[in-house]
This record gives C-alpha cells, sequence and structure tokens, in this order.
C-alpha cells in the first residue's frame, strides 16, 4: 500500500517515502492558547488526525512519532490577558485545557508529544545563538533579527517572490532591519508579567513566534524528518520562515520532506470574522447541543486542501448522512467488526481522499439496508463501522445516538409560531424562538419559501 500526499514544497502529489520507515515523524504547529479553538482551528486538527491513523495504519503505532506544539508565549496571549485582566499563565492554563476538552469532543488523538513553547526557551536560544555565529542573524536595538537574503530558497515553499509575499502579508516595519522581510528571533521585554518574559544573552525578553517551532521540531525529531502540516495561511511566513532558519542553523538539513496544508475554511461564504459576526469556535457548537460526530463529519466534506464553507447546511447534511448511517446498523449486532475494506483505505492513500472515503461508508449503508439475508447485513454494517470507526465517526450506539427527549408536536409548533413572526415582520421573535430552539438542540433551516426542514443535534 502507498500514501500520496499533496506536497506544498513541489506542487505535485508525491508518493510519500520516509526517511525511516520504523520511526515515521510528524510535526504540525498547534494552538496559541489564547482563545478557544474555531471551527478553521477544529478542521486543521481534524485533517491531521486523520493522516495519524493513516501513518499508524500503515506503519504501525509504535513507528510513528506526531508531535504538535503549543505556543504559549505570543503578543496575542500577552494582549488577551491584559483585556481579561488575568495572568497570562492563567490564561494559558486554562485556553490549553479547552483546546484539549474540545479536540476530544471531536475524536482528535493525542499527538505523541505536545512540547509547551515555554519549557522550550533554552533550545530557542541555542538556535539564535548559531544563527547569529553562521552570521545569518543579527542584533539591532535590542532584538535578533534573521536576515532573509542569506536563505537559500527562500521562495521554495510559497512559490512566490519575496516582494509578493512582503506585499501580501503584513510585515512589521523598522529601520534598524538589513531587509524590510527579515523577521525578529528575539525581541526586548514586554509588560511586567515574568511569565511572558526571559532571561537571554540578548537581555531579558521573549522568542519571535517562527524560532519557537524550529526548536521544538529539532528537539523531537531531529534536524531531517518526514512531514509538516498546518493551514494554508501558514505557507507564508511562518512555514518559510521555519525553514530558513533551521536549514541555516543546521547546515545540509532538508528540515521537513513534506509540506502538507489544508485549505482555508470560510463561513456562508465569507472569510470568518468577529466584525462580521460570523466568528465560530468549536465550543460555541458544543454549548449549542452539536455533537462531535456531526462537527467532525462536516469538517471532513470537503478535500483537506481545498477551500470548505461552513454553514447550517452543511452541518445539517452531516447530521441526516449519520442519521442514515446509524439506521443502517441499528439492531445489528457486530461483536466484532470486519477489517477496513481495501476501497476505503485506497481513498485515504489517494492525499487523504475523505470526500470519496464518505461517499464509501455511505454504499456500504446503503448495502445494509438493501441486504435481504441477516449474515450480509451484518457483514455490510460491520463493514460501514470499520470504514466510520477508522476516521474517528460512529463510536456511539445507535440507541445512544437517536435517544433524545424533545416533543416533536413542541417543536412544530415552535416553527408554526417563527413563521407567524417572520410573516408580521417581527424579527425579535423569530430570532427568539430560534434560539431557543437552539438551546433545545434543535437546528432549523431556512429556505426562500419559509423553514422547511430542522434536525436534531446531540
Amino acid at each position: 500500500m502507498q500514501l500520496f500526499l499533496n506536497n506544498t514544497k513541489t506542487r505535485t502529489k508525491e508518493a510519500f517515502i520516509p526517511i525511516n520507515n520504523n520511526l515515521v515523524k510528524m510535526y504540525v504547529c498547534g494552538p496559541t492558547v489564547y482563545d478557544h479553538p474555531h471551527i478553521g482551528n477544529g478542521r486543521s486538527v481534524i485533517i491531521y488526525d486523520i493522516l495519524y491513523r493513516m501513518l499508524i495504519h500503515l506503519f504501525g503505532k509504535e513507528q510513528v512519532v506526531y508531535v504538535r506544539n503549543i505556543t504559549d508565549v505570543d503578543d496575542k496571549i500577552i494582549d488577551r490577558a491584559m483585556e481579561l485582566q488575568i495572568s497570562i499563565e492563567a490564561l494559558t492554563k486554562q485556553t490549553t485545557k479547552d483546546f484539549h476538552e474540545d479536540m476530544a469532543y471531536l475524536q482528535c488523538l493525542s499527538p505523541n508529544i505536545e512540547p509547551i513553547a515555554t519549557e522550550h526557551i533554552d533550545c530557542m536560544i541555542e538556535i539564535i545563538q548559531k544563527l547569529i555565529a553562521l552570521e545569518v542573524a543579527y542584533i539591532t536595538d535590542d532584538h535578533v533579527y534573521f536576515d532573509i537574503t542569506r536563505s537559500i530558497d527562500y521562495t521554495e515553499l510559497s512559490g512566490r517572490t519575496i516582494d509578493e509575499m512582503i506585499y501580501n502579508v503584513r510585515v512589521a516595519a523598522d529601520e534598524s532591519k538589513k531587509h524590510p522581510g527579515d523577521f525578529v528571533l528575539w525581541k526586548p521585554m514586554a509588560g511586567t508579567d515574568i511569565s511572558a518574559n526571559f532571561d537571554s544573552p540578548w537581555g531579558r525578553g521573549r522568542p519571535g513566534w517562527h524560532i519557537e517551532c524550529s526548536a521544538m521540531s529539532h528537539k523531537y525529531l531531529g534536524e531531517n524528518f518526514d512531514i509538516h502540516g498546518g493551514g494554508a495561511d501558514l505557507i507564508f511566513p511562518h512555514h518559510t520562515n521555519e525553514i530558513a532558519q533551521s536549514k541555516c542553523a543546521f547546515p545540509g538539513s532538508n528540515f521537513a520532506n513534506y509540506w502538507v496544508h489544508n485549505g482555508f475554511l470560510t463561513v456562508n461564504g465569507e472569510k470568518m470574522s468577529k466584525s462580521l459576526g460570523n466568528f465560530i469556535t468549536v465550543r460555541d457548537l458544543i454549548i449549542k447541543g452539536v455533537d462531535g460526530d456531526t462537527i467532525r463529519l462536516a469538517l471532513l466534506g470537503a478535500h483537506y486542501h481545498k477551500p470548505l464553507d461552513f454553514n447550517d447546511h452543511t452541518l445539517a447534511n452531516a447530521t441526516k448522512m449519520l442519521n442514515y448511517w446509524y439506521r443502517a446498523v441499528e439492531g445489528v449486532s457486530c461483536d466484532s467488526l470486519s477489517e477496513v475494506p481495501l476501497d476505503f483505505i485506497a481513498s485515504l492513500l489517494d492525499d487523504m481522499n475523505t470526500p470519496l472515503a464518505i461517499k464509501i461508508i455511505n454504499d456500504y449503508a446503503k448495502l445494509t439496508y438493501l441486504s435481504t439475508t441477516d449474515s450480509e447485513k451484518k457483514l455490510n454494517a460491520s463493514s460501514l463501522l470499520a470504514c466510520a470507526r477508522f476516521i474517528g465517526l460512529m463510536k456511539k450506539s445507535a440507541t445512544t445516538w437517536f435517544k433524545h427527549d424533545i416533543n416533536d408536536e413542541a417543536i412544530i409548533s415552535l416553527i408554526n409560531q417563527r413563521t407567524q413572526a417572520k410573516k408580521d415582520k417581527n424579527w425579535q421573535l423569530a430570532d427568539q424562538i430560534r434560539m431557543q430552539l437552539l438551546q433545545q438542540g434543535v437546528v432549523l433551516a431556512d429556505k426562500a419559501d419559509g423553514t422547511t426542514d430542522w434536525w436534531y443535534t446531540r
């Protein structure tokens, strides 16, 4: 069996050939812990969870090392702690706990190693010292900067010129820089919170964002490893700068061989933004009672490196599909599941084609419904469950999935009241009823001709 991945660095789909079959290494950029993870963050974690599961399937659990960091020192963290009037330590500990709870709700496996940035300051300082000694970094105005003109193939990952990259992504201007694109490795002290500042040869301060991942990946995976993952928004500047500083600090290093990036997520066709009022966190959906399976399936509905638009219909379709699957296996005794079917595995081997994998699960559900004998039904149901559970779905029993204590007649009555309120242009009452239903775990699907569908969340 051969895994193929879309490699951002070469812009081609390539056969995945690890450096060492006995120890496959993957690093994924983790959260900056200043707020609850949004659904875009959730999508990214789920994608690399699927890749981790595939690597385990191919090479064995003991032969795969998956590292995902926690960034707990950052200007956003400092600003958020000041806004909430709490310590940085209190903020980062609580937000890290919330992140773990949210990702567990989405059925994501924990990485093997989850290094915390503030516990690796010494590793960062060591690499910065190497870069200064090699004259690819320089000290000015209490800052240490990396000189991008000394980097070989600085534009390789993005495929854009330096001017294009700097123009499209805001880069901090500073007259003390040798080049406008030079990025910070160390910066001076900010605020008075001791947990945000550390002693260094260049004075008390804190690391730049990019050096954190270079230091932690190097400590746990070495100078060369197999896969580096993250969102497409990290290609520049974060991943571009990681490559530059790591390859310069360790001459001859290739850093990561395969760069895997998941696509952007929009909400109702627009970029997610608090100012637009369409910013959705995983916790928002949990509070509304949306089941983790529903969220996970919705976020796997588009190919990982393509954009995904998230909206009420996305959730509705995921819920309907899960209902269809659970109804198919309801009452079927599957004490031991069959091997995961080869056609399903083949879909994931082809650059993690989750839309095709979902279609195959749906096909097994159809076969289960059409089965004419108990043994045939059991075989198809077993294949369905084996596939679904392989990608982290359908861990519940059908009985648990369908259990609810909501009165259908009461829901229909509220929907009718809301329909009348909209006819009367009483938008406030219509919104109140919608929120009332959401709190009960009922989502409405509005169309031009009114509310034509509704569904339970779990």
